[in-house]
């Protein structure tokens, strides 16, 4: 069941559709935009929602049909506590999302469609290709998660005191408080101003995109179960296993995701090109559109024409 909602606060007249998609029960949000060519869907990364590609939506949807979801647990998606309801319950884990992106493929777009992720929403991407290959023409991935805190990553000093950190943080008491603290305006600017490469591009509007959902019901245990998860697929995992081309674009001045790490990535056979972004951070489609939306359109178009739909 999807129904409409309206939707504010656009930079320009191409405005996107807000729209409300019903998966296993919970409210699902999602934008839409453009009446023809191919289908591109955008998945956020980690605190973040469609909102975060509002700079990208409207230039893409020129020449395509363009979808940017809600994640479950984050923006205006339902949060439902982990691990309920007990019949059919909700972990916030990759498969999870990679099942729901799967679902929206089949249900909502209804063709193969272009997955375009950041950060934790390229291992989303990959995940869901790797689920259900036949639903996905390629994928670009901007900084994507190296989940550099994976039980696999950690030397040995942090093998012993990061699951100590992650296990306090499951205390309610505790966690809540550390999330409490965390989703404050200040804290959020301190924390994208060292994301982002560009400082002008933190803005009062995009702190209250990020922090708007941090005062829903659910948004703290959300989180909470997310970060003190350790396991899961990494990059390097699930490459190996997909069947169709990879875009990689990566900000030089990410202090997340080193650019040297991420450049290893290039190294599988399936990814086409890796194109550094100089000066950018973490978030590219919001900080730097204007290199990420004319390189997304020009890898459309390739692969448009090399398989068209």
């Amino acid at each position: 069941m999807i129904a409409n909602e309206p939707t504010v606060n656009q930079p320009t007249a191409v405005l996107p559709a807000s729209q409300i998609w019903q998966w296993r029960g919970h409210p699902i949000r999602f934008q839409t935009a453009g009446t023809q060519g191919s289908a591109v869907l955008l998945i956020h990364g980690l605190g973040a929602s469609s909102d975060h590609w509002r700079k990208n939506i409207p230039v893409l949807a020129e020449h395509h049909r363009v979808y940017a979801i809600d994640l479950i647990g984050f923006g205006q998606s339902a949060k439902p506590a982990p691990g309920t309801p007990p019949e059919n319950p909700i972990e916030y884990r990759f498969d999870t999302w990679g099942e729901q992106i799967t679902a929206f493929c089949q249900e909502v777009i209804g063709e193969p469609v272009y997955l375009v992720g950041n950060s934790i929403g390229c291992i989303v991407a990959l995940q869901a290709a790797v689920m259900a290959p036949q639903r996905v023409r390629a994928i670009a991935l901007l900084d994507c998660a190296l989940r550099l805190q994976h039980e696999r990553k950690l030397n040995w000093y942090r093998r012993i005191t990061f699951p100590l950190v992650q296990k306090i943080l499951t205390y309610p008491p505790i966690g809540h408080y550390f999330f409490s603290k965390l989703a404050q305006p200040k804290v959020m600017r301190k924390v994208l101003l060292k994301a982002y490469g560009r400082s002008e591009a933190v803005t009062d509007e995009l702190i209250d995109i990020l922090l708007q959902p941090t005062q829903e019901p659910g948004a703290a245990d959300v989180f909470l179960s997310f970060i003190t998860y350790s396991k899961g697929p990494l990059p390097e995992d699930l490459l190996p296993q997909i069947a169709c081309p990879v875009l990689i674009a990566w900000g030089t001045a990410d202090p997340f995701e080193p650019f040297a790490k991420g450049k290893a990535l290039a190294d599988f056979p399936i990814v086409e090109e890796f194109i550094p972004l100089e000066g950018v951070g973490h978030c590219p489609q919001d900080e730097a559109p204007e290199l990420v939306n004319p390189m997304l359109q020009k890898w459309l178009a390739k692969h448009a024409q090399l398989s068209p739909v």
